[in-house]
C-alpha cells in the first residue's frame, strides 16, 4: 500500500470508530464536492465557473476553498489580506462558516477562503475524534443564521486524498469529478472512486458520484477523443454530456481574478461550464423528483 492510500486508511479506520457526530448533515443546502486525487485536472476552475455558472441563474452558492494553495480564493479575486477567517479557522472550530464567508464579484456568489494555515490541519485535528466530520458539523448550521440562504455548496478539494479530501466526502451529497482528457486518466479515476466507496462504507451512506466531467479536451488531438471515449464506456451516464475544451481564456482568467464566465462570456469555455450547470440542474430536479439515484 502506497503512502497516500495508508494514511488514508488510517483516517478511515478511526473515523469509523468514533461515535456518530453531534450534527448530521443538513439536506440543504446541497454540497457537492469537485474532488480528484490528481492535480491539474481542471477542479478549481471547474468549481469557479460552475459556481459562477449557478448564481447567473439564481442559486445561492458558497465556494468553500479546502485546498492550501487558495487557488480558488484567488480565482475569485479576494486577496490574502481580506481572507479575516478562513477554512483552517472553520475545521479547528475558531470561527463558523459564516463567520469566513466573503462576497465575490459574482452576485449570489460566496466564499469560505483558503490560506497556507491549511497545510498544518492535520496536525492540529488528526487526532481528534470528530476529524473526518469537521466540515460537515460546521455546514450544517450554515442556513441558521444570516440573510443569504444557499441553496449550493460546492467544496474545491486539494489534488490528493488526504483528511482534508475526507472531510469534503463526509460532508457531501454528491461529488463531482473533473477528469482530464489525457493519458492515465483512467488509472486516477479508479483510485478515486474506490476511496468513494470506502467513505460511503465508513462516513457517508448517502454519498454518490454526481458526475464525470471532462476538462482540458483537445479536437485536435486523437487522444483526448481515445479518453472521452474509454471513460464513457467505463462510466455512462455518470458522465456529463458537456466536454469542457482547453481554451486559453480559460487559462488567462484566474490571474484577473475572475471566473471565465466573468471575463469572456462568450468563449467556448464560458459555454461549456453554462452547458454544465444545466445538466447538473437537471441531475438535481430528477433527483428531488427520485427518478435518479444520481
Amino acid at each position: 500500500m502506497n503512502e497516500p492510500a495508508r494514511l488514508l486508511s488510517d483516517v478511515l479506520a478511526g473515523a469509523a470508530s468514533d461515535p456518530a457526530p453531534l450534527m448530521q448533515p443538513a439536506r440543504w443546502p446541497r454540497v457537492l464536492a469537485v474532488a480528484n486525487q490528481k492535480g491539474g485536472v481542471g477542479k478549481t476552475t471547474t468549481a469557479i465557473n460552475l459556481g459562477t455558472a449557478l448564481a447567473a441563474i439564481g442559486e445561492n452558492v458558497l465556494v468553500v476553498d479546502l485546498d492550501p494553495q487558495g487557488n480558488a480564493s484567488t480565482g475569485l479575486g479576494i486577496d490574502r489580506r481580506n481572507r479575516r477567517y478562513s477554512t483552517y479557522d472553520i475545521l479547528t472550530a475558531q470561527a463558523a462558516v459564516r463567520d469566513a464567508v466573503v462576497a465575490t464579484a459574482v452576485p449570489r456568489l460566496y466564499l469560505a477562503p483558503s490560506t497556507l494555515d491549511l497545510s498544518g490541519i492535520e496536525l492540529e485535528i488528526g487526532q481528534a475524534r470528530d476529524r473526518a466530520f469537521r466540515l460537515r458539523n460546521a455546514l450544517g448550521g450554515l442556513n441558521e443564521t444570516g440573510d443569504t440562504k444557499f441553496t449550493y455548496v460546492l467544496v474545491d478539494c486539494p489534488p490528493s486524498l488526504n483528511l482534508l479530501t475526507v472531510n469534503a466526502m463526509a460532508a457531501a451529497n454528491a461529488i463531482l469529478v473533473p477528469l482530464q482528457c489525457e493519458f492515465f486518466a483512467l488509472e486516477g479515476l479508479s483510485q478515486l472512486l474506490k476511496t468513494v466507496e470506502s467513505v460511503r462504507a465508513q462516513l457517508n451512506p448517502d454519498l454518490t458520484i454526481h458526475g464525470v466531467v471532462l476538462t482540458m479536451y483537445d479536437a485536435r488531438n486523437n487522444l483526448s477523443a481515445q479518453v472521452v471515449a474509454d471513460v464513457r464506456e467505463f462510466l455512462g451516464a455518470k458522465v456529463y454530456e458537456t466536454i469542457v475544451p482547453r481554451n486559453v481564456r480559460v487559462s488567462e482568467a484566474p490571474s484577473y481574478g475572475k471566473p471565465v464566465l466573468v471575463y469572456d462570456l462568450k468563449c467556448s469555455g464560458s459555454e461549456a461550464y453554462l452547458r454544465l450547470a444545466t445538466e447538473v440542474i437537471q441531475r438535481e430536479r430528477k433527483y428531488a423528483l427520485g427518478e435518479s439515484s444520481i
